[in-house]
């Protein structure tokens, strides 16, 4: 039997999103690098005691991350630029 996850995730003003890489590539360098990101993201946990990965799509992963006295949760997404108006790029 497969495990599955449903999320609610509030939006805070306290927390601000973390930019974890940014890459210029392909789709597959963008999706390996959201993939190292879900399994090596620690979040300055000093030990990382378990780590559940949770698929939500082919660009997103929910990561919860154990550590000795707290867990953490973090939604992983990939996202594509499509505009800059600094360089006029639009897609």
């Amino acid at each position: 039997m497969s495990r599955w996850i449903v999320l609610g995730l509030p939006v805070s003003t306290d927390e601000g999103v973390m930019t974890l890489e940014e890459l210029e590539g392909s789709p597959e360098d963008a999706e390996r690098a959201l993939l190292r990101a879900a399994n090596t993201f620690e979040h300055g946990l000093w030990k990382v005691l378990r780590r559940e990965v949770f698929q939500c799509s082919d660009r997103s992963y929910f990561i919860r991350i154990h550590g000795r006295m707290n867990t953490h949760s973090f939604l992983i997404q990939l996202a594509e630029l499509i505009h800059d108006s600094d360089k006029q790029v639009t897609i």
